[in-house]
């Protein structure tokens, strides 16, 4: 039988969600069966170099430089770092901007936090897995890209004359881009405007 580790210990106590997330978890609940996780100088088991960081994205609450809760923010994901296969590029590069119309386009992954490890395995990446923006749309996803990475706040596709502000989820990510303008432009205008005449 494995021996239970602290990090088994606070994911037992902590009420995660399927997305990886949990509410902050005061160092107060750290008595009884969960006194092991008390913590000494630096957080030994909840550093981000520590095993639990390895899967989770973990955030230490503080007050004057002491830990007083402990939340995480999701799942750790990899981002891609491979090239866009060139049969994907080339067949991307005739296509025209998705937003613009132009013929001058860039070679874009639709999921903006490009942390999906499928896309890291040419044999499973599809074509449909990236969009031909031209290099201004492709600079202003970006843009709003990284605020959604900071805030996990999805861009509001209303600031753009849209009548909606998404047309899947939320305006907050929990872990996909789906249903986001940026994510796919194409099909957004599709699902916004189906049944219109």
């Amino acid at each position: 039988m494995s021996k239970e580790t602290k990090a088994d210990l606070f994911l037992e106590l902590a009420n995660l969600d399927d997305q990886g997330f949990c509410d902050p978890v005061s160092v107060d609940r750290f008595i009884g069966r969960y006194e092991g996780l008390k913590l000494g100088n630096g957080g030994s088991w909840c550093r981000d170099d520590g095993s639990l960081a390895e899967k989770f994205n973990i955030v230490r609450m503080k007050e004057r430089n002491k830990i007083t809760a402990i939340a995480l923010h999701g799942y750790k994901k990899s981002p891609i770092e491979k090239p866009i296969p060139k049969r994907i590029r080339d067949a991307i590069k005739k296509q025209r901007c998705v937003v613009l119309g132009v013929s001058s386009v860039e070679v874009d992954h639709k999921d903006g936090r490009r942390d999906d490890p499928r896309l890291n395995d040419f044999s499973r990446v599809r074509i449909d897995d990236f969009q031909p923006p031209s290099k201004a749309a492709n600079n202003a996803k970006r843009q709003h890209c990284k605020e959604c990475r900071e805030t996990n706040k999805r861009f509001d596709a209303k600031r753009l004359g849209y009548p909606k502000s998404q047309v899947k989820g939320n305006g907050t990510y929990r872990g996909s881009c789906v249903g986001c303008c940026w994510y796919d432009v194409e099909d957004f205008r599709k699902r916004l405007f189906a049944g219109a005449d």
